[in-house]
């Protein structure tokens, strides 16, 4: 774990481009804390949801941000340091909730929030290799410090690795049919950039492909994501963990954008519902209005739950 004194770090260009958090007046409305309250954003982002919740701490109060983009601290970092509210910015994974706030001294807090996903900040980054949309980079690592990148996986994996990553993490069709293709072209050259690995995935996919409402590469790209950052792994260890650490009263927010996302939330929030650890404040998931959504397509598949602390 790595607590950043961002005031050292040098590339703020990007603080100031548009950023809108998803679902705010929702997240806001369910989060309500006192000014001395101390709040944990376990995916800090660009800040966006922290500042608004921010606003309802003072000098007493207490905001913990985590996440594992150095960039996005940095950025997040410059947008909350106008709230007189003490800050601490973590350059960890959240799975690590229990030694994080272990080393901070704190023991609980007055409510969190998990935004899932990745952020269109990382999005229209090519260097980072998350997307299609313009050619880059096989990377695809949330933290840039992590040793194994998309690039890795997809040119050593065998086939039978690949085609599990497909399906399991991408729900995909073709999974296997792409994982041939893939083990394929690798064997002629090295699949090294987004437009080679998109090209490859509609070279391999039949022709129906174009009956799609999505890129045919879409899931293919959202596989090797969570697999490079083991995502579903982390929200499920950070799940766990969290009720151990939220007061009485306290209450949970997590927006998820895909159905792998949501699936684990609602389970793990269930279990907790059974063993009367927390309770259900939404029986079933929320989501954003039409009005946001054309304000912010990226907001479409949001799905937001929220439990609190028995």
């Amino acid at each position: 774990m790595v607590i950043l004194n961002v005031n050292h770090l040098e590339d703020r260009k990007m603080a100031h481009q548009p950023h809108i958090p998803v679902m705010a007046h929702e997240v806001t409305s369910f989060l309500t804390l006192r000014p001395e309250a101390c709040f944990l954003d376990c995916t800090l982002g660009l800040g966006g949801h922290a500042a608004l919740l921010a606003k309802q701490l003072g000098p007493q109060g207490r905001l913990v941000g985590i996440d594992r983009d150095k960039e996005s601290l940095a950025v997040a970092e410059q947008k909350l340091k106008s709230y007189p509210c003490q800050h601490i910015f973590v350059h960890d994974d959240f799975r690590h909730i229990d030694t994080i706030l272990a080393s901070l001294h704190i023991t609980k807090v007055d409510g969190i929030l998990m935004d899932l996903g990745i952020s269109s900040f990382q999005l229209a980054d090519s260097s980072r290799g998350f997307s299609f949309q313009a050619d880059g980079p096989l990377d695809m690592r949330i933290n840039q410090e992590s040793f194994v990148s998309a690039y890795d996986l997809i040119n050593s994996l065998s086939e039978r690795e690949l085609s599990t990553i497909l399906k399991n993490y991408g729900q995909e069709r073709w999974h296997h049919r792409i994982a041939r293709y893939l083990v394929e072209q690798r064997a002629k050259s090295p699949i090294q950039t987004t437009r080679e690995l998109r090209d490859a995935v509609l070279r391999a996919m039949p022709r129906m492909r174009n009956r799609q409402k999505i890129d045919p590469a879409t899931r293919t790209f959202q596989a090797f994501r969570i697999a490079v950052n083991r995502e579903l792994e982390s929200l499920e260890m950070a799940l766990s963990k969290i009720p151990r650490f939220l007061k009485p009263g306290a209450r949970l927010c997590v927006i998820a954008f895909h159905s792998l996302e949501d699936r684990i939330v609602k389970q793990k929030m269930r279990t907790f519902s059974h063993q009367n650890v927390m309770s259900l404040v939404v029986k079933k998931p929320l989501r954003p209005t039409q009005a946001e959504c054309a304000l912010n397509p990226r907001a479409r598949s949001a799905r937001l739950r929220v439990a609190q602390k028995v």
